[in-house]
């Protein structure tokens, strides 16, 4: 008779090793997946620790300049 398959909750590092060979794909789509608010936690701490400066942002309106606007002439239709 096979080995059953590993209970998580009974023995977490012995699942992972049955999981590893057994169903790589979702094995490892979920350890990258864990990555992910990993990195958020520890990359953008890091970048300022090695003086990465972010952009200014772009702006979102076209700056109006001051004073009076010019009246157009000689276009009329």
């Amino acid at each position: 008779m096979p080995n059953p398959t590993p209970q998580f909750w009974a023995g977490p590092l012995r699942y992972w090793r049955w999981a590893a060979r057994e169903k790589p794909a979702y094995f490892w789509s979920v350890v990258i997946g864990a990555t992910g608010p990993l990195m958020l936690a520890t990359v953008p701490p890091t970048m300022k620790r090695l003086g990465y400066e972010r952009a200014s942002p772009v702006p979102m309106t076209y700056p109006i300049p001051p004073g009076p606007r010019k009246t157009i002439t000689g276009y009329d239709d």
